[in-house]
């Protein structure tokens, strides 16, 4: 074999072995060792990687501890476990170092103060008052000339607009509309109207029209200013005093549009019955309201990832009193989980899951993770994921890690999950800048 066919023989097996060490285990586990980590101060977190190597980290060790030492450089089997003890807030860095000489990686680490919540589970009833008047509809009036026509619809007003003022009165109440299109009417004037659409702010003139039958002055629209329902607190965070619940945003029903919310309060709910899921045809829980007068919380915020505001105290029937600690996206890991949910009255009971998919999400984003129902007592009352629970809790491993968001339709047993560190954001617990330092872990 001459000098050509022996080059190109020893290139193909040094291309195999650069592809076998690539794929290996070992490699693996070098190639997902972390450029950023995120702590929570005072929580214990483990690391494994596999690989039968010995090294030396160095760290701050008033900030964070390698395996218990108080020394600043410690050598470590990165075969075995290593665990990470932080003390205190702050931003500091981890060296490593294969066999003590070779610089291998130095990760950024964050750590941020320590963050615990009272899971939920309760059914709540939520009342919700629009920062406007929705536009859900149009109707033809007939006029006195005998012709229909939408004067809203002419005015360019669509489903799903936010009217916010009516000839400069600041509006958000439907029973406040009849008398300023009754004077428009009667002084033959257009009314101005300023509405939001994709939160951008436009103005327009509608005629009124009085209606040939009904005598009286219309718009052509159909309007509403509040919506209610129920839902699951995910949680209460009572060293800030302030909650998350449902784990998704609340739309109107016929626009299919997220509600600005103006005003909102929630209650305690009962659930009376469950309508059991089907596949093609989601279940929900048919719920009361309970002592109407006792108002648990506000609603100040209405998001991707939920209803915030704030709560006095942790509302009644609670799984448990004690907080629990939180967890950030990336630590959450396919496999077992529980969420608690009430499916008779008011009593929150804990029904086995699994986390069967968890998608990275170095940002805010929806459908987190995929869970199963594996409970079958929760799969027997409720064949599944059904309406209402919506922000039960999904706790892995004693941490809050999610809550439960949507049902997949055609597998009522299985739907999405939400990250709970989204939601901690969206209530203003955990700060944009804490929970994106470290992301790309």
């Amino acid at each position: 074999m001459n000098s050509s066919p022996r080059k190109k023989w020893f290139g193909l097996v040094l291309v195999i072995c650069v592809c076998m060490i690539g794929l290996s285990a070992p490699f693996q586990h070098f190639a997902a060792f972390p450029n950023e980590l995120r702590l929570f101060s005072g929580q214990l977190k483990r690391l494994q990687y596999g690989v039968p190597v010995h090294a030396e980290v160095t760290v701050d060790p008033r900030m964070l501890q390698i395996n218990g030492s108080t020394r600043q450089s410690l050598s470590v089997n990165l075969n075995d476990p290593i665990s990470l003890q932080p003390h205190q807030s702050g931003q500091t860095s981890m060296k490593v170092k294969l066999f003590g000489k070779i610089p291998f990686k130095t990760v950024k680490v964050n750590v941020v103060p320590d963050l615990r919540v009272i899971p939920g589970g309760q059914t709540i009833g939520v009342k919700v008052k629009s920062a406007g008047i929705l536009v859900v509809g149009h109707h033809q009036v007939r006029g006195s000339n005998g012709t229909k026509e939408s004067p809203g619809e002419k005015a360019g007003l669509r489903l799903g607009d936010l009217i916010i003022k009516i000839d400069g009165h600041n509006i958000n109440e439907v029973r406040k509309v009849a008398d300023l299109v009754e004077q428009a009417g009667k002084e033959h004037r257009p009314l101005a109207i300023t509405y939001k659409r994709n939160g951008t702010i436009g103005e327009t003139k509608l005629y009124p029209i009085r209606d040939a039958e009904e005598r009286n002055w219309k718009l052509g629209l159909y309007i509403r200013d509040s919506a209610a329902g129920v839902g699951t607190l995910t949680f209460y965070a009572p060293d800030q005093g302030v909650y998350g619940a449902l784990g998704h945003v609340i739309t109107d029903m016929d626009t299919q549009t997220p509600i600005e919310v103006g005003d909102g309060q929630i209650l305690q709910s009962s659930v009376t019955s469950i309508n059991k899921s089907q596949t093609g045809e989601p279940g929900e829980k048919r719920a009361h309201f309970v002592k109407e007068g006792k108002i648990l919380g506000n609603i100040e915020r209405n998001t991707s990832f939920g209803i915030f505001g704030k709560m006095n105290e942790n509302p009644n029937h609670s799984y448990s009193d004690k907080s629990i600690p939180v967890t950030f996206a990336e630590e959450v890991k396919e496999g077992p989980a529980q969420i608690l949910t009430v499916v008779n009255g008011q009593k929150v009971e804990r029904f086995d899951i699994e986390i069967a998919h968890v998608t990275k999400q170095p940002a805010p984003a929806t459908k987190g993770m995929v869970i199963k129902i594996t409970d079958k007592r929760l799969l027997d009352k409720t064949g599944g994921i059904v309406q209402g629970m919506s922000g039960s809790p999904i706790i892995q491993n004693g941490k809050l890690v999610g809550a439960v968001t949507h049902v997949f339709v055609n597998d009522p047993a299985s739907g999405y999950g939400c990250f709970i560190e989204w939601m901690l954001q969206d209530a203003g617990i955990l700060t944009r800048e804490q929970s994106t330092q470290g992301a790309a872990a």
